[in-house]
């Protein structure tokens, strides 16, 4: 039986259910002391002077550090694995606090008290003297010649810059009968509002630090922790119990390593930092905003001559994930729609906002919305049905990236597309809406196609390690690396494990938390690798605990391991499927046999250097209330090749949970920020507006199972790619209900307001 492709429950549903599931705050310790940040109150300055005294007098306070008084270790915080050459580090430049105030809300001092509410009551009690700096809060102005400067080693505040050059651009705009199509697309800041906000303790245990957090990668915490108190890694302990949800966010080390030096600083004492809601928002990160411009040279049959591109992406006041972002969403622009003629660049820029870093989607957000957007302004400038203009243009079957080595096994776009024409009468919508609409309340239909990796390799390590142990009952405990945040990963694993050993899925455990002390290297949970890299650890590992097992059924059997399978958790002879002894008894007696006692258990390490395409699109139809500038989305469906469904029930759910950010992302979501102080405005959950459950329509989600070819269990990304077309698709359908073509998310009641007021869309 195999139990990859089955809807099996989730391991994990009944005690999350049931309240039993532990996350970091509930395993907190009793004595721990609360440390609470002073943020500064300045986009950009100078810290001249911290007056603390008063707050170090209060009753229940235990210490009371500023910027002044840790030490100077710079170090990353992006959640990438280490490389030993320095040129592929990520930039250091971060400190446990600060005298260099580089957006509203970076961290200047921090108190430690015996409760949250004396801690709360000691902020308001420590003076700051700032040397306030000039600021920028635009990308573009950032780069401008006599802007603010943020970091001496990047001269003009440019982090990053990256090219793409295919043919000759220049040559080919001259071809005669070319039709010119531009734009300027923006998407905004936002940030990821998981449940949980990100919380950790630490303490000290034998001269070493230990920390408990909420973090989507344990072993890159361990090393940038070492880095930022300047100690050998191995004196640090990483312990990841459940999370709730990180969405990239908690792919950056946060607060872990203040956290741990706080605890050197108390004797090794309990230190807790649980962040308020208000600093997830503007303290922890947040979503590149990315200004593209998008030039196609287009044919009156619709097929490209040249095409260019250039954005810039605002990385805000410190790296952590730095240009990546920007230089994977320009990479996506020559691959979906290939051209023999292609100029591309991106910018990443620093600013005086809160940092940005990884979320969903990892910069493939921001592309798909102005990539597809411009591919329906370039139909419209031809008249064209946009599905049968993607048709004509979309990656074709055998497309082979030269970088990645990436191949389009198979024509994935297309059955992608056709599927949800079909199931969303699509064509027959579009045809109707495109007829003129002179009303109150108008309709329209969209798509939008999607592009994705899976993993970061060839630009970053891809490996991952998982260990296996044979119980004395028969049954199996899995540990991997790769880290459970709520996406059902330790599921998954179960059914692939089981699948790889020959065992019932009931009888494999998957260790849900990661320690570092004892779990096997994994990089943890982010760019959509889950089910391909730890696939790859898993299929390698159980290959191996199966083979010792069959090693030492033959000791019992006296049949040849050529002869023997292990199917269902019994020991089964070829030949004639005779089942010769279930696996709890040989299992029993391999550990306590007198003759030959053995520990069967198995650990592999696969280093992964392949990567997978994953596709799909989406169908979007609205209703436009003109009077009341209002949207609703009547329907919303997503089509996607993520190559062969490990449990479909999941797949569905990560596919809904995506489609509901990208619906967020298109019509409320956006961070606010004054213009004149740098001050964030809406970073709460009254006014930063998040959908309700009202505000969603009917969600489906079809599927196209292509199976990847290089994965062992035929899969490839998933989590991430449903968050990434939702908002364009709802653009172009709002462009064909009212004309009005979109160009900025939101497209909010005051932005439909304004495009209407002025006859154009408001940018």
């Amino acid at each position: 039986m195999s139990y990859v492709g089955r809807s099996v429950p989730r391991v994990d549903a009944r005690d999350k259910a049931a309240g039993r599931a532990m996350y970091a705050a509930d395993l907190c310790d009793r004595r721990a002391l609360t440390a609470k940040i002073l943020h500064a109150e300045q986009a950009h300055a100078l810290v001249k002077r911290i007056d603390a005294e008063k707050a170090r007098a209060m009753d229940g306070v235990e210490a009371v550090f500023t910027c002044f008084d840790v030490p100077k270790n710079y170090f990353p915080t992006a959640g990438h694995p280490w490389s030993t050459e320095p040129e592929h580090q990520d930039v250091a430049d971060r400190l446990l606090l600060t005298d260099h105030v580089r957006f509203w809300g970076d961290e200047i001092a921090v108190v430690v008290a015996q409760d949250e509410l004396t801690a709360q009551k000691a902020l308001r009690e420590i003076e700051v003297e700032y040397e306030p700096l000039p600021f920028v809060l635009d990308v573009q102005k950032a780069m401008e010649p006599g802007a603010p400067q943020l970091h001496e080693a990047f001269p003009g505040n440019v982090l990053g810059h990256s090219s793409v050059r295919i043919g000759d651009y220049e040559a080919a705009i001259k071809e005669p009968g070319l039709i010119k199509v531009e734009g300027w697309y923006d998407t905004p800041t936002v940030q990821h509002c998981h449940i949980e906000n990100h919380n950790c303790w630490a303490y000290m245990e034998g001269g070493r630090v230990v920390v408990v957090t909420s973090t989507q990668i344990p072993h890159i915490v361990r090393r940038i922790v070492g880095q930022a108190l300047g100690i050998p890694w191995g004196r640090v302990r990483i312990i990841k119990p459940y999370i709730g949800g990180g969405f990239g966010n908690k792919q950056d080390a946060l607060y872990e390593p203040l956290c741990a030096w706080l605890t050197t600083q108390l004797g090794g004492r309990p230190v807790r930092i649980e962040c308020t809601r208000e600093e997830t928002f503007h303290c922890n990160r947040v979503r590149h905003a990315i200004r593209s411009h998008i030039i196609s040279w287009v044919r009156p049959d619709g097929t490209f001559a040249a095409r260019k591109l250039e954005c810039w992406s605002n990385q805000g006041a410190y790296a952590s994930h730095g240009h990546g972002i920007a230089a994977k969403g320009m990479n996506s622009f020559p691959q979906i729609y290939p051209c023999p003629n292609v100029e591309c660049d991106a910018w990443t820029a620093f600013t005086n906002l809160p940092p940005a870093g990884a979320m969903r989607g990892y910069g493939i957000p921001q592309a798909t919305f102005a990539g597809e957007a411009h591919i329906d302004d370039v139909a419209k400038a031809l008249n064209m049905n946009p599905l049968e203009l993607r048709r004509k243009i979309a990656m074709p079957k055998g497309y082979k990236d030269e970088f990645s080595k990436n191949v389009n096994w198979s024509d994935s776009f297309r059955a992608c597309m056709e599927a949800g024409a079909k199931a969303t009468d699509f064509e027959r919508l579009y045809a109707e809406y495109a007829k003129p609409q002179t009303g109150n309340i108008r309709r329209g239909v969209g798509m939008a196609l999607y592009w994705y990796n899976t993993g970061v390799w060839p630009i970053s390590l891809e490996s991952s390690s998982c260990r296996m142990v044979l119980n004395q009952d028969g049954s199996i405990q899995v540990q991997t690396g790769e880290t459970e945040i709520g996406q059902g990963c330790d599921t998954v694993y179960a059914q692939m494990a089981a699948d790889a050993v020959g065992v019932p899925f009931g009888s494999v455990h998957v260790v849900s938390s990661q320690d570092t002390d004892v779990t096997p290297y994994g990089s943890g949970a982010y760019a959509s690798r889950q089910t391909y890299v730890g696939g790859f650890a898993i299929a390698k590992t159980g290959a191996l605990l199966r083979e010792r097992i069959l090693d030492y059924a033959y000791k019992l059997t006296r049949m040849p391991v050529s002869n023997l399978d292990l199917v269902e958790g019994r020991i089964v002879r070829k030949p004639d499927g005779e089942a010769l002894m279930d696996l709890a008894e040989l299992a029993t007696e391999a550990l306590y046999s007198m003759e030959d006692s053995r520990h069967i258990t198995a650990e592999a390490t696969a280093q992964i250097k392949s990567n997978a395409y994953s596709f799909g699109c989406s169908y979007a139809e609205v209703e436009v209330d003109m009077k009341l500038c209002k949207v609703k989305v009547l329907r919303l469906m997503n089509v996607h090749d993520c190559g062969k469904l490990v449990n479909p029930k999941l797949a569905e759910a990560q596919v809904h949970g995506g489609m509901s950010m990208g619906l967020g992302y298109a019509l409320s979501e956006k961070l606010l920020f004054d213009e004149k102080t740098g001050r964030p405005l809406n970073a709460n959950l009254l006014d930063y507006k998040l959908l309700t459950f009202m505000d969603h329509p009917r969600m489906e989600a079809l599927f196209c199972e292509n199976a990847e070819p290089t994965s062992p269990f035929g899969t490839k990304a998933l989590g991430e790619p449903p968050a990434c077309p939702p908002a364009p698709a709802i653009r172009n359908a709002i462009l064909q209900a009212t004309g009005l073509a979109f160009n900025a998310i939101p497209i909010t009641p005051e932005a439909l307001f304004r495009a209407q007021e002025g006859g154009k869309a408001y940018v």
